[in-house]
């Protein structure tokens, strides 16, 4: 039991870190049904992450068809591997390169969605800001010290955060409160929040693919429960009908 303890407490830095140190997280109005959006988040994500990260779980061709895009358009437009239209999606960066250049593997985000949720990938992907002591020149407001360029900065154009000073236990502490982008990329912040969202929607699809089949048939399914309970209630009344 002690074991378990100090497991735990060992534990709790890694988790306060990963949850991001406190900062609001912002609510993402994904659409699963929205087919458009899912086009448009799986074309950011293979232009912009599939080079890193992989979705080693899903297959190019399962992806076509949840989504509405002819197996030939996605083979044309979205697979820049050279992998076969059945193929795993994987990414061309090998673990030993990414280990080299990144010090360790970029995640799988087949499942980031379910792991994180989709509010925290919408906040981070929109809390990247300039910090010259990091290796890639950026920080994060909801992961500090992460080890990922702002790879969406082509289209946000440079991020910059306004900081408010607070003292804990005697020692000054610079906080994040906002962050603005200096209006140089290739989006305005309307269009930039949209393609994010569009991301996550993607990155959410990609955590459960039968998500809205599973929906549907819930609904089937405590219709038959309903009528089932109908039909049971009727014969209890019948078998004890002749019980004094």
């Amino acid at each position: 039991m002690k074991r378990i303890i100090f497991a735990v407490l060992a534990l709790l830095p890694s988790l306060v870190l990963a949850s991001g140190g406190g900062f609001p997280l912002d609510k993402a109005e994904y659409d699963l049904s929205d087919k458009a959006s899912l086009q448009r988040g799986a074309a950011t994500f293979m232009n912009y992450c599939a080079g890193c990260h992989s979705t080693q779980y899903q297959r190019y061709n399962r992806v076509a068809a949840d989504i509405g895009i002819p197996d030939d358009l996605m083979k044309e437009n979205l697979v820049f591997t050279g992998a076969k239209i059945g193929d795993l999606m994987k990414s061309a960066m090998s673990e030993k390169d990414a280990a080299r250049w990144f010090g360790a593997p970029p995640p799988d985000l087949t499942l980031v969605a379910r792991v994180r949720g989709a509010d925290w990938i919408y906040t981070y992907l929109r809390s990247f800001y300039v910090d010259e002591t990091r290796p890639f020149g950026v920080n994060n407001a909801v992961f500090p010290s992460v080890g990922m360029p702002h790879v969406l900065e082509p289209l946000q154009g440079t991020p910059r955060a306004e900081f408010k000073t607070h003292t804990l236990d005697g020692v000054e502490m610079q906080q994040v409160v906002s962050i603005k982008s200096d209006g140089n990329g290739e989006m305005n912040n309307e269009e930039y929040d949209q393609t994010v969202l569009d991301l996550v929607n993607f990155l959410v699809y990609s955590a459960e693919p039968v998500q809205q089949e599973r929906e549907r048939m819930g609904f089937w399914v405590l219709g038959f429960i309903a009528i089932f309970f109908i039909f049971t209630v009727l014969l209890k009344k019948e078998f004890w009908r002749d019980v004094h």
